[in-house]
């Protein structure tokens, strides 16, 4: 079959008087956002292109398709199809969802407390029947503070704008009109005659909260705030104590907050903190009291405590400590929940209120694990929590934990139908020095039997951006390829939060390369250490991954064997310059400002991946996006394949695949879910010869 060809267009482009040519610049649409909301709108020759290249990598991978069906049915078959969540006591009913065996969405079932008498109230598979939509995604399900009312937001293109939809539980009828263009997020009031909600731009950028009185027409909703700074994004929600509403506004650097009482009919935020550069701080009221939860003069956070409603003078609750990540407070009437991060993993320490005594609550001997809490009902006055477990081989385990009397109880496992025994697999944290010194974590799964001798295969899994850490957790997914003698490492590389905001700061903005120069240090280490070899590497990464992906196989390609790149944020140079697109203007305090700072355009540029792409051999790659993708528009991966195509110099496998129905976090349902997961995991294996 012969490979798919994009025509060249040269465009000329400049910027602080450098210049350099662009020739698959021209599929980039003015009206781009028009044709994520509407794929009728993309131009016929770029569709036609795209259709090229889904054909070629189905014709390239036509070999795979028994180990595609084999894995689908492996990584489901992992999966407890009949499942159901664990209950949350309400005020007046239990709430839970389920998933049944044929369904690709989640139930939501009730019962009255003190009845047997089960009601569904949501039912995805059913809603999308309705709809009779490829794509089906939901934004949010809530329902109202009399049990009356569900809200849901639903988008179903895969391109990030939601719908909102209010409807009676009892009679299935719509209450309100439809609000179309929103984040998604719905937070009823206590008084339940309003909902709040974001409305998107034309950037799609949340930077309105409308209230919206329900029965009335949208076009009497009240704007009760609005962020004139296009960098900046809003959400609201409600205090632990239900006493107010918090209004966010915030970039991905700073942050400032606002409130406003729930009982005043005529909503009027106020300012608690003036934004400042770099400061991000979040603010919570409890039993008469404020807690801010926040990195000024305290780089990876603090908690402070104020009664003082002016917000002027507040005393130090949780001090900083330096490399460890303070989380925020959850509260209960007599106890407080906490968390830190150090090093990639998490601790919980929990307070007695009436003896103000602190502790660590340790619920594994196992040193790599992931945990969390959560609670088990709306009133507060309870000594009862779940705590949430696992390990990257050991699946997931929840406990009821009484705080009172340090007893746990195993309420929830998850299951493995086909089997599975951790004692088969070996998990180790080893740390590895990057160029600078910097000590760099990373989690290694692999299975018993897989030798230490570079024999086998690795596929090393990283990200590096937005200060997201990546847990040590469970997945089940995964043993697919463990199974099959591949080694899974997942790089705790910076620019996540796993050593404190240092860690994130270290690996943005100018400083984003040690991102790049950690995973690569990774890689060699682990060929040093014999875990594999030169050439037997499988990078993996997605979105931001993707460009760590981009930058890794234009500086060491010899490294890889082949390369995974989902959605991936490869022309990232273009997208900067770019300050119409949605996210651009709020990542100028992660990547920079290339359009208006030389130092800055200088410095991507050195390293984008689209711009970076030399005539060598290059390993085999997969690259994966989706049409509606608002966050890295399709034309990025598409416009990288083209050049890479016409720049490679060997005859390794190039293949790009784009969801026509789809966004970015690909396609919807369980069984959409699994297919991806499994289609690009035949990849791997045919590129690591294990077919």
């Amino acid at each position: 079959m012969k490979i798919p060809q994009l025509a060249k267009k040269l465009e000329k482009k400049s910027c602080h008087g450098t210049e350099w040519e662009d020739h698959y610049s021209w599929i980039h649409q003015d009206n781009i956002l028009e044709v994520l909301k509407d794929g009728s709108k993309l131009m016929p020759e770029v569709r036609e292109y795209l259709e090229k290249e889904n054909a070629y990598t189905e014709f390239k991978l036509k070999d795979t398709k028994d180990i595609q069906k084999k894995l689908f049915n492996e990584i489901k078959g992992r999966i407890k199809l009949d499942d159901e969540s664990l209950p949350f006591k309400d005020k007046n009913y239990i709430y839970w969802t389920k998933t049944t065996k044929k369904g690709n969405y989640s139930i939501k079932l009730r019962k009255k407390i003190g009845s047997s008498s089960e009601e569904e109230i949501w039912n995805g598979d059913k809603e999308k029947g309705k709809l009779k939509t490829e794509y089906f995604g939901v934004g949010d399900l809530e329902v109202s503070w009399d049990d009356k009312l569900l809200g849901y937001s639903l988008d179903l293109k895969g391109s990030e704008y939601y719908t909102i939809f209010i409807r009676n539980i009892e009679t299935d009828k719509l209450v309100t009109e439809e609000i179309k263009d929103t984040s998604g997020s719905i937070l009823f009031s206590l008084d339940d005659k309003y909902i709040f909600y974001s409305k998107l731009d034309n950037n799609h950028r949340p930077r309105k909260i409308f209230r919206h009185k329900l029965g009335t027409s949208i076009k009497e909703d009240i704007l009760i705030f609005e962020e004139k700074t296009e960098a900046f994004t809003v959400s609201i929600g409600l205090s632990s104590d239900e006493k107010y509403y918090f209004i966010v506004s915030s970039d991905h650097n700073t942050s400032e907050q606002y409130y406003f009482s729930v009982n005043e009919e005529d909503p009027k935020p106020k300012l608690i903190q003036k934004r400042e550069k770099g400061i991000i701080y979040s603010v919570n009221s409890w039993d008469g009291n404020f807690y801010m939860h926040t990195n000024k003069n305290a780089e990876d956070f603090k908690i402070e405590k104020t009664n003082d409603i002016n917000f002027k003078k507040w005393e130090t609750y949780i001090p900083a400590k330096d490399e460890t990540l303070i989380g925020g407070l959850t509260f209960l009437k007599n106890w407080q929940i906490r968390s830190e991060i150090t090093d990639a993993l998490g601790k919980i320490f929990i307070k007695n209120l009436e003896g103000n005594k602190e502790e660590e609550l340790i619920f594994s001997e196992e040193k790599v694990f992931d945990g969390g809490v959560s609670l088990v009902q709306k009133d507060k006055d309870t000594d009862l929590i779940h705590i949430s477990y696992s390990t990257p081989k050991t699946q997931s385990r929840v406990y009821l934990y009484n705080l009172k009397t340090k007893t746990k109880k195993l309420v929830k496992e998850q299951i493995i139908p086909s089997g599975h025994n951790s004692n088969d697999y070996i998990v180790e944290r080893l740390e590895c020095l990057s160029h600078d010194g910097r000590k760099i974590p990373l989690t290694i799964t692999r299975h018993k039997k897989t030798k230490i001798d570079g024999s086998a295969n690795l596929l090393l899994y990283g990200y590096g951006s937005y200060g997201n850490s990546m847990s040590p957790n469970f997945s089940s997914t995964r043993l697919s390829l463990i199974n099959r003698d591949i080694i899974w490492v997942t790089a705790h590389i910076r620019g996540g939060l796993e050593r404190g905001m240092k860690w994130w700061k270290e690996g943005k903005l100018l400083n984003k390369k040690n991102t790049f120069k950690d995973y690569l240090a990774v890689a060699k280490f682990l060929i040093e250490k014999n875990y594999t070899s030169k050439g037997k590497i499988i990078g993996m990464g997605g979105s931001a991954g993707g460009l760590l992906m981009g930058v890794a196989v234009n500086e060491s390609p010899e490294l890889f064997c082949a390369v995974v790149m989902a959605v991936p944020f490869v022309d990232s140079l273009t997208t900067n310059l770019d300050h119409s697109l949605p996210l651009t203007v709020g990542e100028f305090d992660e990547f920079g400002n290339a359009k208006d700072n030389k130092e800055h355009f200088k410095y991507i540029y050195s390293y984008a991946p689209y711009n970076n792409i030399k005539k060598m051999d290059y390993p085999n790659i997969l690259i994966t996006t989706s049409l509606s993708d608002n966050r890295v528009l399709f034309d990025e991966p598409a416009k990288f394949t083209a050049k890479l195509r016409e720049y490679k110099t060997d005859n390794n496998l190039l293949l790009l695949k784009t969801e026509m129905n789809a966004g970015h976090g690909g396609k919807s349902g369980r069984d959409g879910a699994i297919e991806e997961i499994a289609f690009d995991y035949s990849f791997i294996l045919k590129m690591a010869e294990k077919i």
